[in-house]
């Protein structure tokens, strides 16, 4: 039987959500993120709409450099709870469509069609009712792809954005991928990318013309894992997933800061926020850890692990400051600092912590 896999993919999705709320703002450059403050902000951008990444803005792009290259742009701070509840409508949605379900991220799933759908025209069917039921449900839209394993069902998704639908059926993958750059390939960055075309690999079709024993030599162990990936031989199953290990927050301070009880008190902050979520998902954790950024952006990261899964807000803050207290005579003002908690545990499985690790605002 042919693997049907389903990705589904909301389009610029904190962005749709704002422009939803706010029709004023549609077909304009949007950023969601933190305040630019007429170039001179901290923190970074979460996400923005198509219209502003014309401009050359993308995620994770300092807010000051975003609002340089638009500064007549609309910069507004993300609103989490809200993006949430939506999140939770999209996959009450798909999860209609299959038994076999994975959140990917709070803005993406995947589902598992084989067995529920005859053939590649009946997908493309679902495929259509799920982008209508989201569209009609959440008026924002979504984008969906559909290929025999995860990796491609993801390109699938990517290739016709926003509010497309891709279908790669098994005997059309090589054909339809072999041109594509390997930045295409999910998990291949742009350093990544840097390092393959160092060994003469450009795309998609150059991988698939290497033999299995020259991406050995060169790459490694992840190099077999990229020629299996572009050879349709990665079958991990929908639903066998990456669980989070860990969950942590950090904030740029608007100045730079020499008080330490500055950077006390914004831990305390950020560890009451994550705490919340810890309380009502009922998920523990064994290790504490902390980031500090000084003036120059030179950072350090310390961590700590207690014998036993703890949720405890006093007891995490004395490991924090117990971590802290290395930097205590550093003369150096802070710019940034971070708590994170890892070594998670839960008994049942539970959505991705997205949230709480998006990038810094």
């Amino acid at each position: 039987m042919k693997r049907i896999i389903l990705h589904v993919d909301l389009d610029c999705f904190f962005a749709a959500i704002e422009v939803r709320d706010n029709p004023l703002y549609k077909g304009l450059p949007l950023v969601v993120g933190a305040d630019p403050k007429r170039g001179k902000g901290r923190g970074v951008v979460s996400t923005c709409s198509y219209e502003a990444r014309e401009y050359g803005i993308h995620s994770g792009m300092p807010i000051s450099k975003a609002y340089r290259l638009c500064p007549d742009a609309v910069f507004v701070l993300p609103n989490f709870d809200k993006y949430l509840e939506a999140s939770e409508q999209f996959f009450r949605i798909i999860q209609k469509y299959s038994s076999v379900c994975q959140e990917a991220g709070i803005d993406e799933g995947y589902l598992d069609l084989t067995g529920v759908c005859a053939d590649y025209d009946e997908s493309r069917n679902i495929a259509e009712r799920i982008r209508q039921e989201v569209y009609d449900t959440l008026d924002i839209t979504c984008s969906v792809g559909c290929a025999p394993t995860k990796p491609f069902a993801k390109i699938a998704s990517e290739h016709n954005k926003p509010n497309g639908i891709t279908i790669i059926e098994p005997e059309n993958v090589k054909s339809f991928v072999e041109d594509m750059d390997i930045t295409k390939i999910p998990g291949v960055g742009r350093n990544t990318k840097k390092y393959y075309n160092e060994k003469g690999i450009y795309t998609i079709g150059d991988l698939l013309n290497t033999p299995l024993p020259k991406m050995l030599e060169l790459f490694g162990k992840y190099g077999k894992m990229i020629w299996e990936i572009v050879h349709g031989m990665n079958n991990n199953p929908v639903g066998d997933f990456y669980v989070r290990k860990s969950i942590g927050k950090s904030r740029t301070f608007n100045q730079d800061t020499a008080d330490i009880k500055d950077v006390l008190k914004t831990l305390e902050t950020l560890s009451a926020r994550i705490h919340e979520y810890l309380r009502e998902h009922k998920i523990f954790y064994k290790t504490v850890g902390i980031t500090i950024r000084f003036e120059g952006f030179e950072t350090f990261t310390r961590s700590k692990s207690v014998p036993y899964p703890i949720q405890n807000e006093q007891q995490a803050m004395e490991i924090a400051f117990g971590l802290l207290r290395e930097f205590l005579n550093e003369r150096r003002k802070v710019r940034l600092t971070g708590i994170r908690f890892s070594n998670l545990q839960k008994n049942e499985t539970t959505r991705q912590t997205t949230l709480l690790n998006y990038i810094e605002v």
